[in-house]
């Protein structure tokens, strides 16, 4: 049996696709505190970084702070969603000589259409292994506040009331 260059690409691709090869990958879905959705967070595993990719309508106009929460509930008004995911014991904010927490993402632009859309690598987390592992025993959850992030004010920033939250699960 002779076997085209083609072929053999073909059969390698198909096995580099398989399980065995797949990144780790979680989804979110963020819902405002009546339970409406406001849309999905994916996040995948990919080169020493979870990537989370996420657009959401329905929120107000503005700026507004998003963090990965360290409890994997969303009951409204979430505070059972618990603090910033913190597995280093750090202070919040980038801009915090003793930070960041690893559930410190950037702030969020929402047009006046309510529309936004985010990407961002985030280092020192990981899907389901580690001591970040955001899928431990209690999991996590992305929140929405209602105000920007200072970066610096230690545990939250200033950031205000949460406004949407969604349960990050396989």
């Amino acid at each position: 049996m002779r076997l085209t260059i083609a072929a053999v690409a073909l059969a390698c691709a198909s096995l580099l696709a398989g399980p065995a090869f797949a990144q780790p990958k979680a989804t979110a879905d963020i819902k405002d505190a009546s339970g409406k959705s406001l849309g999905e967070a994916v996040l995948v595993q990919r080169d020493g970084a979870v990537e989370i990719d996420v657009t959401l309508t329905g929120l107000p106009q503005g700026t507004h702070a998003f963090h990965i929460h360290e409890i994997g509930r969303c009951d409204a008004p979430f505070e059972s969603a618990g603090g910033h995911f913190n597995p280093d014991g750090k202070k919040h904010g980038k801009d915090n000589p003793a930070g960041p927490h690893a559930g410190d993402l950037p702030n969020i632009e929402v047009s006046d259409s309510g529309r936004v859309k985010l990407q961002v690598a985030v280092k020192g987390v990981s899907i389901d292994s580690g001591p970040g592992a955001l899928l431990d025993g209690d999991g996590s959850a992305l929140v929405v506040h209602e105000g920007a992030d200072d970066y610096k004010t230690d545990p939250s920033g200033n950031a205000g009331k949460r406004l949407a939250c969604g349960v990050i699960h396989r």
